[in-house]
C-alpha cells in the first residue's frame, strides 16, 4: 500500500467542499488514515512550497495558501499517488478532463481547490511536513 498527501486548499474549505472531496477520494477506493483541519501561516506556507521559491506564482500561491484553512490529509491504497493525481486532474483546471476535481470545483489556476504529492519522495516529504510521527 503506497500513501500520499492531498491538501483541500482554502478556496474549497471556504465553499464548504470538504465532504465532496473525500466523498471523491473514498469513491475511488481510496481509505483516508490521517487528517487535520488547520491554517499556515505564510512562513508556513513559504516552508512548505521551498521548491518553488523565485518562481513567478511563489509569492501569489503562498499567499494564497496562508489565507484560510486548510485540510492536509494522508490518503493510502494501491498506486495511491497515481490514483490521486488521476482524480484530481492537472493543475490547470482549464485542462483538466470532466470528472475531476479539479475541473468539476477549482475556481482558477491557483484556486484549484486541492494540492497532491507527485512522487514518492515528495510525497514522503510532504506528509513528514504536516503529520511529523506519520510512518511512510
Amino acid at each position: 500500500m503506497e500513501k500520499t498527501l492531498l491538501i483541500i486548499k482554502p478556496d474549497a474549505v471556504e465553499r464548504s467542499l470538504i465532504g465532496e472531496i473525500i466523498r471523491r477520494i473514498e469513491s475511488a477506493r481510496l481509505k483516508i488514515v490521517n487528517l487535520r483541519y488547520m491554517k499556515m501561516t505564510k512562513s508556513v506556507a513559504e516552508d512548505f512550497y521551498e521548491v518553488h521559491r523565485g518562481k513567478p506564482f511563489y509569492d501569489e500561491l503562498t499567499n494564497f495558501m496562508s489565507s484560510g484553512a486548510i485540510v492536509p490529509m494522508v490518503v493510502m491504497g494501491d498506486n495511491a499517488i497515481s490514483g490521486i493525481r488521476e482524480l484530481i486532474g492537472k493543475t490547470n483546471p482549464a485542462e483538466a478532463h470532466p470528472g475531476t476535481i479539479r475541473y468539476d470545483l477549482a475556481v482558477s489556476h491557483t484556486k484549484n481547490s486541492v494540492h497532491a504529492s507527485d512522487s514518492p519522495a515528495n510525497a514522503e516529504r510532504e506528509i513528514h511536513f504536516f503529520f511529523p510521527k506519520e510512518q511512510v
